[in-house]
């Protein structure tokens, strides 16, 4: 790291994130199971192996088309405990409230938390509330942990995948982003961009519950795809392509990526998952995830490779290729 204070860039999932964390978070709290770098923490308690993890979400505005930041926080930590293979059980909430919130409002984010913890059937069992004088927060900043209980057998793990896998994504990306984005400018969408924020643990369950191979699983948030997917790459040290031609992105928001000019690849999603699948089992994940109703857009994006470990190309529509890095900058701050 080169630079003396904190930046809005350590907060982007991309190198400047990485470089924060291997070069001073890691380095103080260093231990195995943090060391993994997946979306949550694998622990062994006797006979029970559980998955714990948790998250802060800070953002801006915290109402946006298809969701506010209350449902955010509920079903991306139940979906970071999903991607571990487990089943989410149990979620705490803390909540650092500015004053000068309306009540309205307040009420409105512990309804829609609520709704979201029942639908993924999950329990809210602790929490902590804190509220901070005006100007010395920006409305509301929640921080969820979870924990979930992983079955006898299951290993998924950023670290497993092999060359000759499939890679799978969900459903549409740069959504969320975009949605958020369009809320805090005042954008005017022709059609309906919303968040695609969504509890994702009932259809990893499918896949688990199936006789299917799953190696690797990962939700694209912060950074998105084109950053976990060099996340994954790295800590598999495998080389995976990808087809420009495969990218699900809606029409709209790849009009307004243009018209921006981002990149869809780096924006976040919060309610897409990436799957690394071998590859005799690829078509039938691909069906399971297709019959979920968050995965009604789901496709088989690219395979992982033995060759340029640790780096991540796309196959663009015109045949040439190109190499797609981690996310260098912010590109939307406060989307998460």
């Amino acid at each position: 790291m080169t630079n003396d204070k904190i930046l809005l860039d350590h907060g982007s999932g991309g190198k400047i994130s990485h470089s924060m964390f291997s070069e001073l978070i890691l380095p103080v709290f260093n231990n195995p199971e943090l060391a993994k770098q997946d979306d949550g923490a694998i622990l062994m308690l006797g006979e029970e192996k559980l998955a714990f993890s948790t998250d802060s979400y800070v953002v801006d505005p915290i109402f946006f088309p298809g969701g506010n930041i209350g449902d955010l926080a509920i079903n991306g930590t139940i979906n970071d405990i999903a991607m571990c293979g487990a089943t989410p059980r149990f979620i705490s909430v803390g909540l650092i409230i500015e004053e000068g919130l309306p009540l309205a409002d307040f009420k409105t984010i512990l309804e829609t938390m609520a709704k979201a913890a029942r639908k993924a059937g999950v329990k809210i069992v602790t929490g902590d509330t804190k509220v901070v004088p005006r100007g010395k927060a920006d409305k509301i900043f929640i921080n969820t942990s979870g924990i979930g209980v992983i079955a006898p057998g299951v290993n998924v793990s950023g670290s497993n995948a092999r060359p000759g896998d499939k890679i799978i994504v969900s459903g549409t990306i740069a959504d969320h982003g975009i949605a958020v984005l369009g809320t805090r400018e005042g954008l005017k969408f022709d059609s309906d961009i919303k968040t695609d924020s969504a509890p994702l643990n009932k259809m990893v369950q499918s896949i688990i519950d199936s006789s299917c191979g799953i190696h690797v699983l990962r939700d694209p948030t912060r950074g998105g795809l084109g950053t976990t997917l060099n996340e994954i790459a790295i800590q598999s040290n495998v080389g995976i392509n990808i087809l420009e031609s495969s990218l699900p992105i809606r029409g709209a928001v790849r009009g307004t990526c243009e018209l921006l000019g981002f990149d869809p690849l780096y924006i976040a999603n919060e309610g897409k998952l990436i799957a690394f699948v071998p590859e005799k089992d690829a078509q039938d994940v691909l069906e399971i995830i297709r019959q979920d109703e968050f995965g009604k857009d789901a496709v088989i994006l690219g395979e992982v490779t033995n060759k340029d470990p640790g780096r991540v190309f796309l196959k663009t529509l015109i045949g040439g290729s190109r190499i797609v890095d981690m996310l260098t900058g912010e590109q939307l701050p406060r989307i998460c």
